[in-house]
């Protein structure tokens, strides 16, 4: 009745919470989760001390096509950049900025990529 996509969405959401609860107990603080905008959509605002960090959660069951951090492309990057910009400016703020990616591959190991791109132009 429902489909694929409604497995993929419900797969999604609980990798989401697998991750904050990740990143919460190295000590980050949710500030908000699903931004999205029409360019895209961050999973998870996060502040991490003095930073502010936008975290892109990418699960994948299989190991082909170079696994979850992979997935990660420029384009995918421009569209987290124009998400996190969406979000700012509607919640300025002094602190700096990174991009962080979650990545849970088939082997169910969660990677915390610090520092995942750059989000200048």
């Amino acid at each position: 009745m429902f489909g694929r996509g409604a497995d993929r969405r419900a797969t999604g959401t609980r990798q989401e919470a697998r991750a904050r609860r990740h990143l919460e107990a190295q000590g980050l603080k949710l500030v908000a989760a699903n931004v999205a905008c029409r360019q895209g959509e961050v999973d998870l605002v996060m502040r991490d001390g003095g930073t502010l960090v936008f975290v892109e959660v990418r699960y994948r069951a299989g190991t082909g096509y170079g696994g979850a951090a992979a997935s990660v492309d420029r384009r995918k990057q421009r569209r987290l950049v124009a998400a996190a910009g969406y979000y700012l400016s509607r919640h300025p703020t002094d602190l700096p900025c990174r991009f962080d990616v979650v990545a849970i591959g088939a082997d169910d190991r969660v990677q915390w990529i610090r520092h995942a791109f750059d989000g200048a132009p």
